[in-house]
C-alpha cells in the first residue's frame, strides 16, 4: 500500500538517496544534507504555519511504500515561486526587424529574461525509485500535491508551474548550456547546477547578459534543446499536459527546459474532485471502481491514497478499514476524491491558448 505525506526528519537518509538517483541532477533537489535538513525544517514550518496567502512557504511530500516500510519518493511545492528571490527564466520572444528603404522585413527569435513565474506556485524537487516509475505509484506522488493544493487553495497561487529537466546529449552535456551559459562561467553545466542547488539561482541572472539572446546567433544544438524535455521525463510531461498544463514560452536560464503552467481551476484533478463522506466496509465486499486518488482533510496529518472510486447508492465513498485507518478518517467523515485516470486527446475540449501563459 502507497501514501503520500509531508516529509519528517527521520526521512532524511532517504531524501539524500533519492536525491542522487535523480536522473538528471535536479537543482532544487541538491544530494546535500544540510540542504536537505533545511528542506525538512522549513516544510515542516509551513504546514504548521497559518497561511491567508502564498508566500515563502515549502511543501515537501514523501511517498512511502508501507509494506516494505520505506519511503520511495518525494516530492514538493514552492507556494510562491518567487517569494524569497525572483525565479528567473528566459522567455521566448519574436522581434521584428523591417527596413522601408531595402524592403525587409525579418521575424527574429530571441531569448529574453524574465521573472513572470515568480508569482506561479512551482510543482518541483521531484525524485522517485527507479523501480516504480512508470507506475500508479508514481501519478500518486506527482498529482497527490494537486489534491492538497485543491483543500488548501488559499496557500496557492491560481497559476501553477513545473520546470522540467532540458535535453542533454550523449556525453550527458547540455548543448543550450555549453553554447551560452559557459561564456559568462568557467564551469560545466553538471557544477553549476549543483551550484545552484546549493545556493540559489540568483547568481546566474547577475552574471548572464541582461540583453535579449538571439537564436540565429547560437549553435544547431543549442537551438534545438530549447523547450526539449530530457528524455527520462517525457512520460511525466505526457501526464501532466493531459492534466491541463500546457507549454509556455518560458524555458529554464541553465539546460533551456521546458516550464509549463496551467491555472488550476482548469486542471482535471480540481475539476473532477469531490468530496464524500465515508462509508467503512471490508475489502472483499467493496464493489469495482475505477482508481482514484483519496485524501483526508488534516493539514499537518495529510495522507493521499490509491483506492478505488466506489460510492454507495447515498454517495458515500466506500472505504476498507486498512484505507480508513491509514487516512486517519471514521465513517461519516468526509475525504477529497479524483479519478486517478485522466482523460485521453479528444475526450476534453478544454484547454488554454498558449499566448496566455
Amino acid at each position: 500500500m502507497m501514501v503520500v505525506r509531508p516529509v519528517r526528519p527521520a526521512d532524511l537518509p532517504a531524501l539524500e538517496r533519492l536525491a542522487g538517483l535523480a536522473t538528471p541532477s535536479l537543482t532544487n533537489l541538491p544530494a546535500h544534507r544540510d540542504r536537505l535538513e533545511e528542506r525538512i525544517a522549513r516544510s515542516r514550518q509551513s504546514f504548521g504555519r497559518e497561511v491567508d496567502f502564498p508566500g515563502d512557504e515549502h511543501y515537501t511530500f514523501v511517498l512511502e511504500d508501507l509494506e516494505r516500510g520505506e519511503v520511495v519518493g518525494t516530492a514538493t511545492l514552492r507556494a510562491e515561486a518567487g517569494a524569497r528571490e525572483a525565479y528567473y527564466t528566459y522567455r521566448q520572444e519574436t522581434l521584428i526587424h523591417a527596413s522601408q528603404q531595402l524592403n525587409v522585413r525579418r521575424e527574429v527569435q530571441t531569448l529574453a529574461l524574465s521573472h513572470e513565474v515568480s508569482e506561479t506556485t512551482q510543482l518541483c524537487a521531484l525524485s522517485l525509485d527507479p523501480r516504480y516509475r512508470g507506475t500508479s505509484a508514481e501519478s500518486l506522488l506527482r498529482r497527490a500535491r494537486l489534491m492538497f493544493i485543491a483543500q488548501y487553495p488559499e496557500r496557492f497561487a491560481e497559476v501553477l508551474a513545473m520546470a522540467f529537466p532540458g535535453y542533454l546529449d550523449e556525453q550527458n552535456e547540455s548543448p543550450f548550456w555549453n553554447s551560452v551559459g559557459r561564456h559568462f562561467f568557467v564551469r560545466d553545466y553538471h557544477e553549476i547546477n549543483y551550484l545552484a542547488g546549493v545556493r540559489s539561482k540568483s547568481f546566474i541572472a547577475e552574471v548572464m547578459p541582461q540583453f535579449p539572446l538571439y537564436l540565429a546567433l547560437l549553435t544547431p544544438q543549442a537551438r534545438a534543446a530549447i523547450g526539449r524535455e530530457h528524455p527520462a521525463h517525457e512520460a511525466a510531461m505526457a501526464e501532466m499536459l493531459a492534466e491541463g498544463f500546457m507549454r509556455s514560452r518560458h524555458v529554464d536560464l541553465f539546460d533551456a527546459g521546458p516550464v509549463i503552467k496551467g491555472e488550476r481551476e482548469r486542471l482535471h484533478t480540481f475539476r473532477r474532485a469531490a468530496w464524500h463522506p465515508v462509508r467503512v466496509r471490508p475489502a472483499h465486499a467493496l464493489p469495482d471502481a475505477e482508481p482514484a486518488m483519496i485524501a483526508n482533510q488534516r493539514l499537518a496529518d495529510f495522507r493521499c491514497v490509491i483506492a478505488r472510486y466506489a460510492l454507495s447508492p447515498t454517495g458515500q465513498l466506500m472505504l476498507s478499514p486498512e484505507h480508513a485507518e491509514l487516512l486517519g478518517v471514521e465513517e461519516g467523515r468526509a475525504v477529497l476524491a479524483a479519478p486517478l485516470a485522466l482523460p485521453t486527446a479528444g475526450e476534453d475540449e478544454l484547454g488554454f491558448d498558449e499566448g496566455e501563459l
